[in-house]
């Protein structure tokens, strides 16, 4: 079967499955700013892994970029000139209260389905998207459900899995049956993740903290909304793109208010006593964002600003985390 690779929540997986074709969304791994063919400096760490995975990748037949940033799109204009595997670049509006602009997002998904089809696809019927839908809705409803019984590092890894595999391939890493409860409820909140930042979710239960919301783009924050079987087995399409590109909260949109509606209700939820804010230093998105949270929130925030390819930089943020959660205790 065909492998479509991709990075972006707001890329159906369902889209894609049911054009007969597999859907992997990547987690990446660092990569070394000195052995890259472009130049590093302003690059996103994250597009740099990207775009190293992308030329490396022996199992894709297709890429897909989105636009929610101006270093993804670069990123597109790199792969293009030198990759030889077909690259999609889909348009995902920012402004997202507008009928044109979910408009936009509709017509983008049709665009991409023409893509999937020059790979060898062949269009789903209602029923065929359906069904696959409700099969990954019902998967992610359990990998979710799964956060009281894991680590951090073990809930982020079945999301990633999931994002990774799919339903059918992918591992159950619940550990019991017993909720954990140990530790200062923590939030994490932030852009996408790298494996090598999940190194973080272990130093922070070791002092002391346990993550209790993955609010980063590659956990539950980048997750879409829950399907509704009725207009799932009515219009499968239309759903699929409402639960998307309206279930999706993210920096980048226009308004953003929706994010901080998200989180406010997470955040209370759960009773998080701390957030811990994960950015990488050539983000412009989130380094804007991090003022704004500050001042919405009577939380304590701790920013972990990261270039994301030297250790210096793992050691620094496990000082800052430790201090942090000594100041919580």
């Amino acid at each position: 079967m065909k492998t479509v690779i991709y990075t972006c929540p707001y890329v159906p997986a369902e889209w894609i499955v049911a054009h007969g074709l597999r859907a992997s969304r990547l987690l990446l791994d660092r990569v070394d700013s000195a052995s890259m063919f472009i130049r590093s400096e302003g690059v996103c760490p994250f597009v740099r892994s990207f775009i190293s995975e992308v030329m490396n990748n022996k199992e894709a037949e297709g890429v897909i970029v989105t636009t929610v940033c101006d270093q993804m799109r670069r990123a597109f204009d790199i792969i293009v000139r030198k990759c030889e595997l077909p690259v999609f670049l889909m348009n995902v509006p920012n402004t997202w209260q507008s009928l044109a602009s979910q408009k936009l997002y509709i017509d983008e998904l049709k665009r991409l389905g023409r893509f999937l089809k020059g790979l060898g696809g062949k269009p789903p019927s209602n029923d065929a998207l359906a069904n696959i839908m409700l099969e990954y809705d019902a998967s992610r409803a359990t990998v979710l459900a799964s956060i009281e019984y894991s680590s951090a590092r073990q809930y982020a890894e079945a999301i990633t899995a999931f994002g990774r595999d799919g339903p059918n391939r992918s591992v159950n890493r619940v550990t019991g049956i017993v909720p954990l409860t140990d530790g200062i409820p923590l939030a994490i909140v932030g852009g996408p993740l790298m494996s090598q930042d999940f190194a973080l979710f272990d130093t922070i239960e070791q002092t002391g903290g346990r993550i209790v919301l993955d609010a980063t783009e590659t956990g539950e924050r980048g997750i879409c909304a829950r399907f509704d079987r009725r207009r799932t087995h009515e219009d499968s399409f239309m759903e699929l793109a409402n639960a998307y590109f309206g279930g999706i909260q993210d920096a980048c949109r226009r308004p953003n208010s929706e994010l901080y509606k998200w989180l406010q209700q997470e955040l209370t939820t759960r009773g998080v006593q701390g957030i811990i804010f994960h950015r990488y230093v050539c983000c412009d998105i989130w380094h804007a964002e991090l003022k704004r949270l500050m001042d919405w929130t009577d939380l304590p925030v701790l920013d972990i600003d990261t270039a994301g390819d030297n250790e210096t930089d793992r050691y620094r943020a496990e000082n800052r985390i430790r201090a942090f959660l000594e100041m919580l205790q």
